[in-house]
């Protein structure tokens, strides 16, 4: 995953599938022997948007965020360098 592309994704089970296999893709990583975390963003009382973290081996970390008030999906390598975003068209 690297710039800028688009995805429809209408559940939420679709756009975790699509966070994990994204994130796998970019260290090549298998996604059933990687550790797969999501935590809730909240600003305020609302709920912001979600964050999802694959660790790797050799303390590998990449994350993806979903700003839901932007409908994109920001992806980050283990740097913590933005490496792309994902403009959504159809979200849960």
């Amino acid at each position: 995953m690297v710039g800028s592309a688009t995805a429809t994704l209408a559940t939420l089970e679709s756009l975790r599938e699509y966070v994990l296999r994204s994130l796998c893709e970019q260290d090549a990583l298998d996604p059933h022997q990687v550790q797969f975390l999501e935590h809730v963003l909240r600003r305020g009382p609302g709920i912001a948007g979600l964050m999802w973290e694959v660790r790797g081996p050799r303390r590998l970390r990449t994350q993806a965020i979903w700003a839901y008030s932007e409908r994109r999906i920001y992806f980050y390598n283990s740097a913590g360098q933005r490496v792309g975003v994902v403009h959504l068209t159809a979200w849960p």
